[in-house]
C-alpha cells in the first residue's frame, strides 16, 4: 500500500483484527479491488428496479472472478420511495415476481444484500415479509440487508430486532451523521460511532451485525448561489455586487460576479479509520463493511486483518 501523507506515524500500529470485513466495489470501478488486501466479503453494487418493479444491471461475478472471497449480489433502491411501496405489497404481482427474479439472479453469488433506503413506515411489515421471502428463495445464500444507523428505536420500517431474525448480516450504515444538507460535521464522529455501535449490538448481536465505515469525505460551503431567484432577489443581488455590466444573450439579460466562499472539508484518512476499526474492535464488534472501494486512503489496508 501506498504511503499515507495524514498520518506518516501509524507504522507503530498494529492491526485490528475482525472476522469479516466487507468492502462495497461498485460495477464498473472493478480496478479499486486489490486481491492482497484483507476482504472477507464484497457487496457487488449494484442491481436496481427499473420503473416497471422489475430487477435491472445485475452486475457480472465474472469480472471479479479472481477473487476469492465471498461475493454478494447487492440489490439496492435508494430514490424512489413509491417504486419501494409498490414493490413490497403482496396484493401485487410484482413483489413476488422480484423476489423470484432476485434468487434466479443470485445463483453465482455467495449471497444478497437488500439496501431498500426510503421504505415507508407503514410499508414495515411488508417489508420484513419480503426480506423472510429472499431469504428463503436464496437459501443457502447469505441474505444481508443494510439499515440506516439509529441509536435508539424509531417508529419506521428499520425494526433492528424483527430483520434481525430474518436476514444472516445486518450492515448498519453508520455515515452521514452529518450530510450535504446540515451543518458541517463529520461523516461519522467517533462518540455518534460508539452509541450506533452500542444499540446495534444491544438489538443485532455481535455475531450477525457488520458495522459500516464511510471512505469518503464532504464539503460545506458558507453559501450556495445554486438556486432559483425572484426579480426582487436578482434587483437586490446587481445593487449588492455593484453589476453594471449585463449582458443580453437573444434578448435575455446575464451577467457575472465574483465570490469568496470559505470551506470546510471533512474527511477520513488511514488515522482516522483505524480510530475507528479500533473504537469497533473494543466494543465487541467482529464485523466491518466500508463505502467504498476506490475512496479510501489506501494505507489502511495495512492495519486491518481477518481472523478475530
Amino acid at each position: 500500500s501506498r504511503a499515507s501523507a495524514q498520518a506518516p506515524s501509524l507504522s507503530a500500529e498494529r492491526p485490528v483484527p475482525f472476522r469479516e470485513i466487507w468492502g462495497y466495489l461498485m460495477r464498473g470501478e472493478e480496478s479499486c479491488l486489490n486481491l492482497a488486501w484483507p476482504i472477507s466479503d464484497i457487496g457487488y453494487f449494484g442491481a436496481g428496479i427499473n420503473n416497471f418493479g422489475k430487477l435491472s444491471g445485475v452486475p457480472d461475478r465474472a469480472k471479479i472472478a479472481e477473487y476469492g472471497g465471498r461475493v454478494h449480489l447487492v440489490v439496492a433502491e435508494v430514490m424512489n420511495q413509491a417504486l419501494t411501496h409498490f414493490c413490497l405489497d403482496p396484493a401485487l404481482p410484482m413483489r413476488d415476481e422480484l423476489v423470484q427474479s432476485i434468487a434466479d439472479a443470485a445463483i453465482p453469488f455467495d449471497g444478497v444484500q437488500i439496501d431498500f433506503e426510503l421504505v415507508p413506515a407503514i410499508d414495515r411489515d411488508n417489508f420484513l415479509a419480503f426480506l423472510s421471502l429472499v431469504g428463503k428463495k436464496i437459501a443457502p445464500r447469505t441474505l444481508s440487508v443494510a439499515l440506516p444507523a439509529r441509536v435508539r428505536p424509531v417508529d419506521d420500517a428499520y425494526d433492528y430486532d424483527s430483520i434481525g431474525k430474518v436476514a444472516d448480516r445486518i450492515i448498519i450504515m453508520a455515515y452521514d451523521e452529518h450530510w450535504s444538507g446540515s451543518a458541517p460535521g463529520a461523516i461519522a464522529s467517533l462518540d455518534w460511532c460508539r452509541k450506533v455501535a452500542s444499540y446495534a449490538l444491544s438489538k443485532i448481536g455481535a455475531t450477525k451485525l457488520a458495522m459500516g465505515m464511510p471512505f469518503y469525505g464532504r464539503a460545506w460551503g458558507e453559501i450556495n448561489p445554486s438556486k432559483a431567484y425572484r426579480y426582487s432577489s436578482i434587483s437586490r443581488l446587481i445593487e449588492e455586487k455593484g453589476i453594471s455590466n449585463i449582458a443580453r444573450e437573444e434578448g435575455i439579460p446575464s451577467f457575472e460576479y465574483e465570490e469568496n466562499i470559505r470551506v470546510r472539508v471533512f474527511f477520513d484518512d488511514a488515522r482516522s479509520t483505524l480510530s475507528r476499526a479500533r473504537l469497533y474492535c473494543n466494543s465487541s464488534v467482529r464485523n466491518i463493511s466500508f463505502w467504498r472501494l476506490g475512496q479510501e486512503d489506501q494505507a489502511i489496508w495495512d492495519y486491518l486483518s481477518i481472523g478475530n
